[in-house]
C-alpha cells in the first residue's frame, strides 16, 4: 500500500482574470526579456517597443508543421537579439518562403546543385552564341536563319536576335545545349598533305582533312580558310566558331605566308606588278612581300604573303604574268607558324593559353600541375582516315 504524504492539504487557488493576469505579469517578458519555461503567451498583448511591428509576420499566424517520423522534434533556429533588420534572413521574410513540400521555382534551363553551370543574366545575339557553342561559324548560322532552320521558343529565329539562359533553341528541330560561360577555345594545327579537300562532304569520294582529326562530343571542328586539294601546309581548326570568324574575316586582314615553287624566274617587271596590283577575274590582287628563295634547275622558290584568302588565289596571280606553280605550301597564318616537327598528315593541338592569346581572351587560372604540364613539348598526332 502507498504510503500518504504528511504534507498539509492546500485550498485550490482561485483563477485570475486575463486582465489581472497581464497586469501582474513581469513587465521584462514584453520587452524582449527571456520568457520562462511555463510562463504562457498572450496574442493580444500591446507590445511596449517602438519597432515592435518589425517582429510582425505579414505573413500572418503560422499554421503548426506535421510532427517528423520518428517524433524527433524540429531543430530550433538560434534567436538573435537586437534589431530584426540586421538579422542575416530577414529578406527571407520580406520575400515570402515556399510552404512545406513545395519547391521553389525556377528558370527554364537553369539547373540547380553546386556542379551547374555559372550562367550569365545578360542576352546575347543568336549567331554569337551557336558560333561559341561550335555549332557553326556565323555566317553560316545566318544562312540558317534565313532559310528557316533555326527556332527561338518554337518560333522562327530572326538576324539579330537576342537569346538568354531561359531560352529553347533548336537546330533543324534539335534541341541545341547552350552554355553561356566562357569557355576557353581549342585550337588544331594540322599539316595538311596533298590530295585532302577541306571539306565534310565530296561527292567524287575524296579523302578530306576531317577524317584525321579527333572526334568532339560536343559541337565540330570548325576549319579556319580552306587550301586546294593540291596545296599543303598549315591548316587551323577550331571548336569556336566566333574565333573562326575572327581569323577569316577580310575586316582583320590576317596575312597568310606561303612557300612558291614555280618553273622558271619571275623578272623585275613581273615582281613589280605582282606587288603593285594585279588584275583578275574576281577583282585586283597583290603580294604585301614576294622574296627570293633561290632553286636549282628549272625549278624556283620564293616566298609571297598576302592578306585574302581567295580561292587559288596565289595561283591564279602567278598564272596571271605567265608562270606555273608547280608545289604551294602555307607556312604561316597570322601569328601561327607551321612547326617543323609537324611532318605531314599530323596534328597537334595548341596550348590552352596561347588558344586564349589568340581569342583575345584572358588566360585561364591554372594551378601547378598545369603549369608543369604546358612546359612540356605538345604531343603530335598522327591518325589514319576515318
Amino acid at each position: 500500500m502507498s504510503r500518504k504524504p504528511n504534507r498539509p492539504l492546500r485550498p485550490p487557488l482561485k483563477k485570475k482574470s486575463d486582465a489581472i493576469e497581464i497586469l501582474d505579469r513581469d513587465p521584462r517578458e514584453s520587452r524582449g526579456g527571456r520568457r520562462g519555461e511555463g510562463a504562457p503567451r498572450d496574442e493580444d498583448a500591446q507590445p511596449s517597443r517602438k519597432d515592435a511591428h518589425l517582429n510582425v509576420d505579414p505573413r500572418g499566424p503560422r499554421t503548426p508543421r506535421p510532427p517528423r517520423a520518428g517524433g524527433a522534434p524540429a531543430p530550433r533556429r538560434p534567436r538573435i537579439e537586437g534589431d530584426p533588420a540586421r538579422h542575416p534572413e530577414a529578406h527571407r521574410s520580406a520575400l515570402g518562403q515556399p510552404e512545406a513540400g513545395e519547391r521553389p521555382a525556377r528558370g527554364r534551363g537553369q539547373g540547380g546543385g553546386r556542379n551547374a553551370p555559372t550562367t550569365l543574366t545578360e542576352p546575347e545575339r543568336l549567331q554569337k552564341v551557336l558560333a561559341q557553342a561550335g555549332v557553326a561559324s556565323r555566317r553560316e548560322i545566318e544562312e540558317w536563319v534565313v532559310a528557316g532552320r533555326i527556332s527561338v521558343n518554337g518560333l522562327p529565329a530572326s538576324l539579330g536576335q537576342k537569346i538568354g539562359p531561359g531560352d529553347r533553341v533548336k537546330v533543324n528541330g534539335k534541341l541545341v545545349p547552350l552554355r553561356f560561360t566562357q569557355r576557353s577555345p581549342r585550337v588544331l594545327i594540322y599539316h595538311k598533305p596533298e590530295g585532302e579537300i577541306v571539306s565534310r562532304d565530296d561527292p567524287e569520294g575524296r579523302p578530306t582533312v576531317f577524317e584525321r582529326l579527333p572526334i568532339l562530343r560536343k559541337g565540330r571542328w570548325l576549319a579556319v580558310g580552306r587550301l586546294d586539294f593540291n596545296t599543303s601546309g598549315l591548316l587551323l581548326f577550331t571548336n569556336d566558331g566566333d574565333l573562326a570568324n575572327k581569323l577569316m574575316h577580310p575586316r582583320y586582314e590576317l596575312e597568310r605566308e606561303y612557300a612558291v615553287r614555280i618553273l622558271g624566274e619571275l623578272t623585275e617587271e613581273q615582281v613589280k606588278s605582282l606587288t603593285e596590283g594585279i588584275q583578275l577575274e574576281d577583282g585586283p590582287a597583290k603580294f604585301n612581300l614576294l622574296r627570293d628563295e633561290g632553286g636549282e634547275g628549272a625549278n624556283h622558290w620564293y616566298r609571297v604573303t598576302i592578306s585574302e584568302g581567295r580561292n587559288r588565289e596565289v595561283r591564279r596571280m602567278f598564272e596571271a604574268v605567265g608562270l606555273t606553280v608547280s608545289r604551294l605550301m602555307r607556312v604561316r597564318y597570322g601569328s601561327v607558324e607551321l612547326p617543323a616537327r609537324l611532318k605531314r598528315g599530323m596534328w597537334m593541338e595548341m596550348p590552352e593559353a596561347e588558344a586564349c592569346a589568340l581569342a583575345g581572351l584572358p588566360p585561364p587560372q591554372q594551378s601547378r600541375q598545369q603549369d608543369q604540364r604546358d612546359k612540356r613539348p605538345v604531343k603530335l598526332h598522327r591518325t589514319q582516315p576515318r
